[in-house]
């Protein structure tokens, strides 16, 4: 997959904390359309486990993670 993958939407989500990233992500993932690309920022290391969960539960696709001195990126496919 493309480093360069196209987001509709991006949440820089730094510096909150567990569930803060995630529930911003529901409600920017609310006001997107069905298959839009929201891609988020985030800087707690919870959010992983988060975001492959929320992803998995809710139906939509986690179409990439990263994670780089701190810093977490994922860009998630709207069902």
């Amino acid at each position: 997959m493309p480093a360069d993958i196209h987001c509709d939407a991006e949440l820089d989500a730094s510096g909150l904390n567990c569930p803060l990233p995630l529930l911003k992500a529901k409600l920017e993932l609310n006001r997107l359309a069905s298959g839009q690309v929201l891609k988020v920022i985030a800087t707690d290391a919870g959010s992983q486990r988060d975001f492959r969960a929320f992803a998995e539960l809710a139906g939509h696709q986690l179409l990439r993670e990263e994670a780089d001195q701190g810093q977490y990126r994922y860009w998630l496919r709207k069902k």
